[in-house]
């Protein structure tokens, strides 16, 4: 494995060349969010975009909340029975650098996409209404968009500002490169949504995260072998300085503690094969491009030992039901034409 030093480090793994066993370039996106500030963060992942595309990447997955911000160590001014006047701020803001899916932040991403000809993973903070979702939305080379997967379980006080998403949109895609899904931070620790994207059939398993610690890569591991697939985890790289100042800003707790040097998340992002081996990364000392070339034959080599959705699966004993339809809140029937229209989340 090599480095090739550039403004933003790119490993590299070479492989062996099959025409029944396709090779594809994938690079996941170790980079910090311009908090606040969305379309500055959109500029960035274009610099980084074509930066990955010269340098060969077919696909190419950015991490969670990459547009919109992870809001690392914000309270927003929540105790059990009140919240701040300058927490509601603080929302009003981050609800403010959401964007909207369909939007024109998303047709700017489908752009990219195509204008560089590769496949793109992007984590957002979707905005519908006045209720933010933690969401990864999919690109195909031509420059359209495909779909959505919205993060079914916040983890703990991330539930007092997203919303949680539902079993549409779960989605595995179909392409040219393999099949694409994704899942985003601690519920790829979650066994029956992994279990319902083996069931899709996913090959290449995108896990944009916000976890840096060395425990992640452990899941990380442990997915590619128990799914028989690659796994791509894409995370920032943070320092304090990458997110606003006090006292716009504070981490609550460890303020006094930071310098506007100090890593306030250390990355991690890792690409893994499906035989369990590290193809590139983690990396831990920067802004980075991480990049492998991943032999799609690997999946079929393994999956002859280990399928767990098919020759190592026992339906009759254990199984699993997946309620992939929308949950409105709200259903309207008209009495005219006993039409159903629903408000979708």
């Amino acid at each position: 494995m090599a480095l090739v030093p550039s403004p933003a480090l790119v490993a590299e793994v070479e492989m062996g060349s099959d025409p029944s066993a396709p090779t594809v370039r994938a690079t996941v996106v170790q980079a910090s969010t311009v908090f606040y500030d969305t379309p500055a963060t959109l500029d960035k992942a274009e610099r980084l975009l074509a930066e990955a595309a010269g340098y060969g990447a077919q696909l190419v997955v950015f991490p969670e909340a990459f547009v919109g911000g992870y809001p690392r160590g914000s309270n927003f001014g929540i105790v059990i029975g009140n919240r701040t006047a300058k927490g509601k701020e603080e929302f009003r803001k981050y609800h403010a650098s959401a964007i909207d899916v369909p939007g024109p932040e998303v047709d700017r991403l489908a752009a990219m996409a195509g204008k560089y000809k590769v496949f793109l993973v992007m984590g957002v903070i979707e905005r519908d209404g006045y209720t933010l979702y933690c969401t990864v939305l999919f690109f195909d080379s031509q420059g359209s968009y495909l779909g959505k997967h919205r993060k079914i379980m916040p983890t703990a006080l991330e539930r007092i500002i997203w919303g949680f998403g539902d079993g549409s949109t779960i989605p595995v895609f179909e392409t040219p490169i393999g099949k694409i899904g994704a899942a985003i931070c601690w519920e790829n620790r979650m066994p029956l949504l992994r279990t319902a994207m083996y069931a899709k059939g996913v090959e290449i398993y995108c896990a944009p995260t916000a976890d840096s610690r060395d425990v992640w890569q452990a899941s990380m591991t442990h997915i590619a072998l128990e799914g028989g697939c690659f796994v791509l985890s894409a995370n920032q790289f943070c320092r304090r300085k990458d997110y606003p100042p006090p006292p716009e800003y504070v981490f609550a707790g460890t303020e006094e503690e930071l310098t506007p040097d100090s890593v306030v998340c250390a990355g991690g992002s890792v690409i893994i094969s499906p035989s369990g081996a590290i193809l590139a990364g983690p990396n831990y000392d920067g802004e980075a491009l991480i990049s492998a070339d991943l032999d799609l034959g690997e999946i079929a080599r393994e999956k002859f030992a280990f399928d767990v959705v098919g020759h190592y699966s026992r339906p009759e004993v254990l199984s699993l039901t997946v309620k992939d339809h929308p949950t409105n809140p709200v259903t309207f029937v008209s009495a005219s034409t006993k039409t159903e229209v629903s408000h979708t989340p």
